[in-house]
């Protein structure tokens, strides 16, 4: 076969070079024709769309060709023509064809039909050469490269938090314990306390859950950075929003106060959402046509409004005046309540009609680093909230008075001697200062109109899955 630089397939759809010589490579989606022709629909994952290849049945032979079936990898050198259907601008008529990989149609699981979600799960390895993970994985990039750009623009530094931690920074349940220790012997002291003296780090340490405290660090020096990473929650929780590894996107920036933090929020996340419109439109277009058909409206209506910015005591006389109409809700309403999802979206969804930023929780439902309002009964907490997926992004401004903030983590069981580096930027050289917390995964949720947060992330890990 002639050696010729390869196309990519979303390059070749743009193209007008008709009458050249071009190669492409990629994976047949299907095969079909009469007996004089046959076509290939090929793709390479550049995009959602497909690229025509025309295939002279004489010119190969039929026993050539019967291996190049559904999931077969191959290699085609043609002419590039305007295409005589509808559907597509250029097709490929084919002089040469070199099979890579084939694919039994008896074992190969992605034949040409509808595939349940459940069932893609399980063959994860696989699932990214559908039309649905082909595209949920591109917006996925973009998104992270959205991310990156909005931050950068800004004059945000990028800041790497370690992954291994022997810091708690949520308080918010188990994490993943990471040891050296042989888990068969383990050696305990007169307590039944396991002895950490021989481990690598010679105490307990854990998978992170999260790099804000560290941010919070890079901030007293840096002015403005920005975490993207990894994190981990080992609750043992099954539901269609959590993961047990997901990524978090964590900016922490000096001298910011609530305003400004909520203001970054919802610069950043219009950011986002534009450049997924601009950039991931064949995709986003594609997952509003095939699951659902108010994703793209859902986009705009987010990029339309200012958000609300709405008090959480105004909230909740908002949500409990809907109750005495007659609006019913699963769980109940009052003050000092942590709000469940119905809560949010009705505030979103029905109620203001557009984004809402939700503010100055009771301290009692939030994380000992909140600045305390003057009420000594709230703090300077926000949540953005969105349509059908209810929080999105989680923030604060963060106490910047050492005796406060030592307090207050007594108060919630934290001790001193775990978080001394966190209380002494508080003792050396204080400023106020603001950050918020995104799971990058819900964002994509957002994006894609996708209902499983497993389904936004390649290999997902939730209890007892770990496959791949």
């Amino acid at each position: 076969m002639e050696k010729i630089s390869r196309t990519k397939i979303t390059d070749l759809l743009k193209s007008d070079a008709f009458g050249t010589t071009v190669n492409v490579k990629g994976w047949v989606r299907t095969r079909r024709g009469s007996k004089q022709i046959n076509f290939i629909a090929l793709n390479d994952g550049s995009t959602i769309h497909n690229l025509q290849i025309v295939v002279d049945i004489e010119k190969f032979g039929e026993d050539f060709l019967k291996p190049i079936t559904t999931g077969a990898c191959i290699s085609v050198n043609g002419t590039l023509t305007a295409s005589q259907g509808s559907g597509q601008k250029v097709e490929i008529q084919a002089s040469e064809i070199e099979i890579y990989g084939t694919a039994d149609p008896a074992t190969y699981p992605l034949q040409k039909k509808g595939h349940s979600m459940e069932f893609l799960r399980e063959i994860a390895h696989l699932r990214p050469r559908t039309n649905t993970f082909g595209a949920v994985f591109r917006i996925r990039h973009n998104m992270a490269i959205a991310i990156h750009k909005f931050f950068h623009e800004r004059g945000f530094f990028y800041f790497h938090t370690p992954i291994i931690t022997a810091s708690d920074c949520e308080g918010a349940g188990q994490m993943f314990q990471v040891t050296t220790l042989n888990l068969y012997d383990l050696k305990k002291d007169e307590n039944g306390s396991i002895v950490y003296d021989n481990d690598f780090f010679g105490k307990q340490a854990s998978l992170t859950v999260s790099g804000q405290l560290e941010g919070e660090l890079a901030a007293m020096a840096l002015g403005a950075i920005y975490t993207f990473g990894p994190t981990f929650r080992a609750e043992n929780s099954n539901t269609p929003r959590h993961l047990a590894e997901f990524w978090m996107i964590e900016p922490e920036v000096a001298f910011y106060e609530i305003e400004e933090n909520m203001q970054l929020a919802e610069d950043f996340i219009k950011y986002c959402l534009q450049w997924a419109l601009d950039n991931c439109m064949d995709d986003i277009q594609f997952l509003n046509d095939m699951f659902d058909k108010e994703l793209i409206n859902r986009i705009k209506f987010v990029l339309a409004d200012k958000f609300v910015r709405l008090p959480y005591t105004e909230g909740i006389r908002i949500l409990e005046e809907a109750v005495a109409k007659g609006r019913k809700f699963e769980f109940p309403i009052f003050w000092g309540a942590d709000l469940a999802a119905e809560h949010e979206r009705y505030l979103v969804e029905e109620h203001f009609k557009r984004p809402v930023i939700l503010t100055d929780y009771p301290k009692e439902i939030k994380s000992f680093y909140m600045k305390q309002n003057d009420d000594k009964k709230t703090v300077r907490a926000m949540d953005v909230l969105f349509p059908k997926i209810g929080e999105i992004i989680g923030g604060s401004q963060r106490e910047e008075d050492y005796e406060k903030l030592r307090t207050r983590a007594k108060e919630m069981g934290v001790p001193d001697k775990d978080i001394w580096w966190y209380l002494d930027t508080r003792r050396f050289g204080t400023a106020p200062h603001s950050g918020f917390g995104l799971g990058f995964e819900r964002l994509l949720l957002f994006v894609t109109g996708m209902s499983n947060i497993r389904d936004v992330i390649p290999f997902p890990r939730t209890p007892k899955n770990a496959e791949f």
